[in-house]
Formats: structure tokens, sequence, C-alpha cells
């Protein structure tokens, strides 16, 4: 398996994908450019955390003009999977890869935490490896991740079964309490139609190893790897 990740100025967790892919892992992982056409030989491609160009004008409203992105909605659509996490996330609903937007914040500031997350489905290449219902913990680290979508596509993507994660209590339980983003239907993470493209704001890399607190985001990195040995 290799798994490419991109590079947008401004990324900050490029170094943390590639920390767990390859160093826990032992996957091969190729660093890509902003400004590269060329993803061939890719099985994962990950649009990782930060704040490309500085996240003016809008979170990823600049990155989705980058060459790459070309390269990465071609990629897609030939059945490639795509990761977007946090910033990456944000990019992927900017290009129309996966529905909806993520705005401001409920609490009009930024959000570093953990958070707990509800399991939806393990009906993704994504999730083969989680139980769902099961609650999970993540932390979170964004201005712009409250998830909106107009009623319809709410509607289309409960129906079709491709909410991912909600954020929860620790219970499982819809609390609004703990949708610290205000994220309608308490949105953490979708996936697209196709199902092999994935956007979610918690940060499944910072939760691989118990040294930093512990590996409920391990089993995602290992679901595709699962997959993609079959």
């Amino acid at each position: 398996m290799t798994v490419g990740i991109i590079i947008f100025p401004g990324s900050n967790c490029d170094y943390d994908c590639y920390y767990v892919l390859k160093r826990i892992l032992g996957v091969s992982v190729r660093y890509l450019w902003h400004k590269d056409t060329d993803v061939s030989g890719l099985d994962l491609i990950i649009l990782p955390g930060g704040f490309s160009y500085g996240d003016y004008l809008r979170t990823g409203a600049i990155a989705k003009f980058s060459p790459i992105m070309t390269e990465v909605k071609r990629f897609a659509d030939r059945g490639g999977k795509v990761l977007g996490i946090c910033n990456g996330f944000q990019i992927l609903a900017e290009t129309g890869m996966l529905p909806g937007a993520l705005i401001r914040n409920k609490t009009l500031r930024f959000i570093c935490r953990e958070v707990y997350l509800r399991v939806e489905t393990d009906q993704t290449p994504f999730t083969k490896l989680y139980v769902p219902g099961e609650v999970i913990q993540l932390p979170i680290a964004h201005t712009d991740g409250n998830y909106y979508a107009d009623s319809d596509t709410l509607k289309e993507l409960e129906e079709q079964g491709r909410i991912v994660f909600r954020y929860s209590d620790p219970f499982g339980n819809l609390d609004e309490e703990y949708n610290f983003n205000g994220s309608l239907n308490h949105i953490a993470g979708i996936v697209n139609q196709g199902r092999n493209i994935l956007g979610l704001m918690p940060h499944p890399e910072r939760r691989v190893d118990p040294i930093v607190g512990g590996i409920d985001g391990a089993r995602l990195f290992e679901s595709i790897l699962e997959l993609v040995a079959v």
C-alpha cells in the first residue's frame, strides 16, 4: 500500500499522518506538494489538518484551486480512497467532493479538546474495524468545524447512511452539551455517495499510540490497510 499526503502552504498535521503510517504501521508514504500533478501508484490520498493558505477568504477556499486537487478529484472518480482530516475536510467540502460546509463554531472561538464520537457505520473502507454504536475519543482543534448543510442534503446523508461519526456524550447519547462546535445533526464525519471519500473534523492521527493518550484513531487507518491488503 502506498499513501500520498498532500502538503499545502499552512499544513501542520502532515508529519503526524506520516508518522502514523510510516513509523507505526509500516506503510509506504509519499509527500505531495500542492503544485504536484502526479498521483500515480497511490492507494490512498490524505488531506491533513492545518491552515491551508492561512485560511484566508474562507477555510479551504484557496486550496481548492491548487493543481493537486484536480488530480485528487480524478483519483477519487476512479475509486481511489481519499481522507480529509480537519482542514482536509474543509477543503473537500469547498471542492464539492463532499456536501455541505464547515462554518464558524457556535462559540465563535477556537476549540482544542477531547471529544466523544459515536461510530454510525462500519460500511465504509475507513470504518471496517469499528463497531456501529461504539463510542471513541479523538481530539479536535478548529475554529470552523460546525457542519452545515441544507435540509435536503441532511436528509440524503441520513437516509443513505453516509454519516460516519457524530459528536456524543460518553454513552453515545446525542447531547447538545457535547456538540461543542454546534454541527447540525451532531455530524463529525461523512462520506460521499461512492463511500471512498471520508471527511472528518476530529484527528484520528493523534490517537494511535498510548503514549499520546489512546489508540481510538488507529482502527481508521488499519481499516484501509486491511481492505487494500485483501
